[in-house]
């Protein structure tokens, strides 16, 4: 089996054909049962998120995956074949395991280094865990992405220097507004309406008491939640229903709910302006996928609409020294990886050989026994010769089984195995069963990282 990534992303695709393409909840869950029904599928888990949706499955023929995965993705999102596949990439194999350690340490986000994506890794891992459309083969590279996304941000600058999109968002929101007296970014005197109290919003409201707002406002279709994601900064509740009167009191909306239909329309804006009595401007940062904001709201007098795509042309300054360093951990843990990988497959065929040479031990020593019982040797004196068999045995087996394994670490390795399994005679049969009963190998630590 190998592993297969299809998807597209703010690289390949424009925003309108994300915002079409993107799945959760139910639709998430229905799309990773049908992938797995696939017949060339066995695992599989989907990131999906306002800049990318990527499967990665495990698959035992290239080509079936590839068509199966796409007339998905096509069905699912209700974009045509024809249309879809020209924002489509395919990545295979090792390929395929580089690109997930670079999307999970930053590398191939819209605002390379942002620190939302290893969580939502995380979650894509999750959600296919929760569905059972994990496997060992996933779930060994689920962890092995989040560790890099870990190893990156704790050990290079692009944690600190890569920025959400919602800082972004509001850097370009204040771009021509009078700087703060320390030239940093600042919200002072600002009232901000943040649109939704989900993940995303949370990020919002967070990033603006950071940022020092005056008044923080939160909206949301649950008011429960909507309370404890204000009360968080000691903010204030809008009523969404009249979502107009929230507007008119801010100088910055942030809209971020998982709505599928515009949440914040022209209509609702220029009523918005009419209540204001001023001609303060007045910024819709629209940060949802798909949009929550008419983009025709951007034509009133005033306005401003910050989306997505706007977005994807901005590129946080991360140093050429950072890139190089998370370049290089991304390398180093997929040199890592896969070692274990190629180690791992030697490892039923170096189990079968030690099963059949006890089974040879356990044949001859009871034909033995049968004879010394005969000549009247003591039990103990037996047992103490079937320790020394057993010994011998196993220091024969201990270096020549160590050694393949550390050759077999290497590119090429199983070639050993193949070798192994023809000087010794094993049954195929013998090591596939060792291979299906076989623990994870990764398993032995955790290597998740963050929670």
């Amino acid at each position: 089996m190998s592993v297969l990534v299809v998807g597209l992303s703010h690289k390949s695709a424009p925003i309108a054909t994300l915002e079409r393409a993107a799945v959760s909840g139910d639709t998430l869950g229905k799309m990773l049962s049908d992938i797995v029904r696939l017949p060339d599928v066995a695992e599989a888990f989907v990131i999906s998120t306002c800049n990318r949706v990527e499967v990665y499955a495990d698959v035992d023929r290239f080509h079936g995956g590839v068509a199966g995965i796409c007339e998905l993705l096509s069905r699912h999102s209700g974009i045509p074949s024809a249309e879809l596949t020209s924002s489509l990439y395919v990545h295979y194999e090792d390929r395929a395991v580089q690109h997930l350690l670079s999307v999970a340490s930053g590398m191939e986000s819209m605002v390379v280094g942002e620190d939302q994506i290893i969580g939502q890794v995380r979650a894509a891992v999750k959600v296919a865990e929760e569905h059972g459309t994990m496997g060992r083969v996933l779930r060994d590279l689920g962890r092995v992405a989040l560790h890099a996304g870990k190893r990156a941000r704790a050990e290079t600058g692009i944690d600190r220097m890569g920025l959400s999109l919602v800082s972004v968002g509001i850097e370009l929101a204040l771009a021509e507004e009078e700087a703060s007296p320390s030239g940093e970014l600042s919200l002072a005197s600002k009232s901000v309406l943040v649109v939704g109290a989900g993940t995303m919003s949370g990020l919002a409201v967070a990033t603006a008491a950071r940022l020092g707002a005056g008044r923080i406002v939160v909206a949301n279709r649950t008011v429960d939640r909507a309370q404890r994601l204000a009360a968080s900064v000691g903010g204030e509740v809008a009523d969404v229903a009249d979502l107009a009167a929230a507007i008119a009191r801010a100088d910055l909306v942030i809209s971020c709910t998982g709505a599928s239909g515009l949440v914040v329309t022209e209509a609702m804006v220029r009523d918005a302006l009419a209540r204001r009595g001023h001609a303060a401007p007045l910024v819709l940062l629209d940060l949802a996928m798909p949009r929550d904001v008419d983009p025709a709201a951007a034509g009133l007098p005033g306005v401003s609409v910050i989306g997505m795509d706007r977005l994807s042309s901005e590129h946080a300054g991360v140093g050429a020294a950072d890139l190089s360093a998370v370049r290089a951990i991304v390398d180093d843990e997929f040199a890592a990886y896969g070692s274990a990988v190629r180690a791992a497959q030697v490892t039923p065929t170096v189990v079968a050989l030690r099963a059949k040479a006890a089974t040879v031990v356990d044949a001859e020593l009871a034909r033995l026994a049968g004879r010394l019982n005969e000549e009247g040797l003591s039990g103990h004196a037996i047992e103490e010769i079937a320790r020394t068999v057993r010994r011998v045995v196993d220091k024969l087996l201990h270096a020549p089984t160590v050694r393949i394994k550390e050759l077999a670490s290497a590119p090429g390795g199983e070639d050993y195995a193949v070798a192994l399994r023809v000087l010794f005679d094993l049954d195929q049969r013998a090591v596939e069963a060792v291979t299906r009963a076989e623990p994870d190998p990764l398993n032995s630590t955790d290597q998740e990282g963050e929670q």
